[in-house]
């Protein structure tokens, strides 16, 4: 049985939320998160991968992944109007710049596929879910990435990735490991759990009109594991909510159920 609304105390809590006066925080988050990916990655082009022991190549890898997550979940919130709410120019342009560094992504054409995905979640009208035969992880990812897929993007990112080799002497070892794969483990987590985890049918068929579960993980695991992204039934209840106010809509849900 599908529940279609939540109930009016707590739609009014959403509201409240939403409304809360956070003026520019969006911004100084959105900024954090870049200036961060952008240090972090120079730092990691200029060191001499021969002298990096394995762990810490992986600390990095790992570390460089969840920087990568960290801003496409500020494009998500671009595309909801909610990182520079009073200014949705500026909100527009971070949006563009961070799917640019991401992996040169068009900030319209996603927001567009996005918001089908909210007003058709988990049918066969939403660009991110499966076509009802490629249903398990592995295949259903590849599925929803191939309707991302771009041969100009890609011929893209191979010019820049010569261009920054050639011009800065980068190493193409370290242009991989901290450049190319992060990008692509970045798209897999948020696949998991953003679009897998949450909209995979239950047995029992979905049970709100959202189509949507959410990861049921402490807050800090919550964080650490996609930006609050598991909490995603409450991002479909409260799209305009920013992914780091998401634990109160979720909290909010606990305490009502």
């Amino acid at each position: 049985m599908l529940q279609l609304e939540h109930p009016p105390l707590q739609a009014t809590q959403i509201k409240r939320i939403e409304r809360s006066e956070d003026t520019y925080l969006g911004l100084a988050i959105a900024f954090a998160i870049i200036t961060l990916w952008a240090s972090s990655l120079i730092f990691l082009f200029s060191l001499d991968l021969s002298q990096v022991p394995v762990l810490w190549k992986i600390v990095a890898l790992v570390w460089q992944t969840f920087l990568y997550t960290g801003l496409f979940i500020t494009a998500h919130d671009a595309m909801h109007g909610v990182v520079v709410p009073q200014n949705l120019k500026i909100n527009n342009f971070i949006g563009s710049l961070v799917l640019t560094l991401y992996g040169l992504f068009s900030f319209d054409e996603l927001r567009k596929k996005h918001w089908e995905h909210h007003h058709h979640p988990a049918s066969e009208l939403d660009p991110d879910f499966h076509d009802s035969k490629h249903k398990n992880f592995f295949a259903w990812y590849l599925y929803f990435m191939m309707g991302y897929w771009s041969w100009k993007r890609l011929i893209g990112l191979m010019v820049v990735f010569n261009l920054i080799s050639f011009t800065f002497h980068i190493a193409e070892a370290n242009l991989t490991l901290f450049w190319v794969i992060p990008s692509i483990l970045s798209s897999v987590q948020l696949f998991f759990f953003g679009t897998y985890l949450p909209h995979q049918e239950p047995e029992g068929g979905y049970t709100n009109n959202h189509r949507a579960k959410t990861n049921a993980l402490p807050i800090f695991w919550s964080f650490i594991t996609c930006y609050h992204f598991g909490y995603h039934e409450e991002h479909h209840e409260a799209p305009h909510v920013p992914w780091w106010k998401l634990p109160e809509v979720y909290k909010m849900n606990r305490k009502v159920a």
